[in-house]
């Protein structure tokens, strides 16, 4: 009313009227115009009162603004989906592994090597296995230590305390019932980073899975990785340290020196891959201590409270160590040596002395897998001739003397307190029956 008699003070009231009429007229045919191109796209409109009163967004564009075509099950689907069928289980999965402890290629060792091959450029380390590869090949995974350096040319052999081994001692290895070794030591860069590169070399050609030494980066990252029975076991193997030896800023790859950090990632990418069971070897502990530092303790501790990691064998110390349970969890602290020049003449008499340590583990992809058995057999190093002796089926031999007899019993009885110092009730291993 206002505006209307402000317009009439300057215009008669037929031409306003004419005006308005007009007014509207083209406006109402400017807004249908633009409009119509416009409807499928309200979602970028420019917002309208009048729309925003009737126009209310779906569920289905709340959950998904940019949804694709969603189809909606009839009752019927939805009572009675469709289901890929599972295949039954058919009972838990098992397997079984031998671990041992230093193979260490002393001078001696070497010689005798050379002997046992009938040739000054030969070496035959299978003798000294003879008595306890069948018990290697009882399990169906067997592992070992190997503590030095391999060359490629045998053209530098060499023993403590710079060692090279000979070129034949992997393939021999193999030939005795190992499928793999754990090589990160404080002797892994003895012959620097080409022993390094021999080493693995050697273990590639005489077909051993290894762990803990690599020539690249990208070799580092590569799980070593063994199947057996249909469970995916992955091994990681590392040092405390090389002997005052410095890994090249260039080749931080070529030795695995532990590092919690390090350590829990690699088995971290193990688990990502889908391996049921992951093992991991270390070397580390005071030499000649029987019992396990705090330092060992401490990080099998940290270690075993991953779920991650499920066992833990130890080796370095040269002497057996206890076995201990954390976190429903194993691990060995020490195995002592396997294959070594040590013995009273150098060191404590217990440097003679090792254990093979049989773990069984059982388990589903579903449930997981845990150990549930582990045994050991008590081993000495018979060094006339540097044979492995295992020493429970020793004595049960009528062609040894009572004295032998009682001290290998005498042996056994030491190296079992040991295994069981810290609370454990763990058995040697029964070969009469089938493990």
């Amino acid at each position: 009313m206002k505006k209307k008699s402000v317009i009439a003070l300057s215009l008669p009231l037929f031409v306003i009227l004419l005006l308005v009429v007009l007014i509207q007229v083209f406006r109402s045919g400017n807004n249908s115009s633009n409009l119509a191109p416009t409807e499928s796209r309200d979602s970028v409109a420019a917002p309208d009162e009048e729309r925003l009163e009737i126009v209310e967004p779906t569920p289905i564009e709340k959950a998904t603004p940019n949804p694709s075509p969603t189809v909606i099950p009839t009752p019927e689907e939805t009572s009675t989906p469709k289901v890929t069928p599972t295949p039954t289980p058919s009972g838990p999965q098992r397997a079984s592994l031998v671990f041992t402890g230093d193979i260490l290629s002393h001078g001696p060792v070497i010689q005798r090597a050379s002997i046992n091959a009938g040739a000054s450029s030969a070496h035959d380390y299978t003798p000294m296995f003879s008595q306890v590869s069948p018990l290697l090949e009882q399990a169906d995974l067997a592992i070992c230590h190997l503590e030095t350096p391999v060359s490629s040319d045998n053209l530098s052999l060499s023993g403590y305390p710079i060692f090279n081994a000979p070129r034949e001692l992997p393939s021999n290895l193999k030939t005795v019932g190992y499928d793999g070794c754990s090589t990160a030591s404080n002797h892994s860069m003895d012959k620097g980073s080409n022993g390094v590169r021999s080493t693995v070399a050697q273990l590639q050609d005489a077909g051993l899975v290894w762990s803990g030494i690599s020539r690249s980066s990208s070799e580092q990252r590569t799980p070593a990785l063994y199947g057996s029975n249909g469970i995916l076991i992955g091994h990681m193997s590392y040092t405390y340290g090389l002997n005052g030896f410095v890994l090249p800023k260039d080749e931080p790859y070529l030795v695995n020196v532990i590092d919690e950090g390090a350590i829990l990632d690699e088995a971290s990418r193990m688990r990502s891959i889908g391996v049921n069971f992951v093992v991991l070897s270390v070397q580390w502990g005071n030499e000649y201590q029987v019992d396990p530092s705090d330092s060992q303790k401490e990080l099998a501790e940290k270690l075993l409270k991953s779920d991650a990691i499920d066992l833990i064998i130890g080796s370095h110390v040269h002497v057996v160590q206890p076995i201990e349970k954390i976190n429903e969890k194993y691990v060995v602290y020490g195995l002592g040596n396997f294959l070594s020049n040590q013995s009273a003449n150098c060191c404590p008499a217990a440097s003679q002395n090792g254990v093979m340590v049989f773990v069984d583990i059982v388990g589903t992809d579903q449930e997981g897998f845990a150990v549930e058995n582990l045994t050991f057999v008590p081993t000495r190093v018979d060094r006339s001739d540097y044979t492995i002796i295992p020493l429970p089926l020793a004595i049960g031999d009528d062609g040894i003397g009572q004295s032998l007899r009682s001290f290998y019993e005498a042996v056994i009885e030491e190296t079992s307190t040991v295994i069981n110092k810290l609370g454990g009730n763990y058995e040697i291993r029964d070969f009469s029956v089938n493990n």
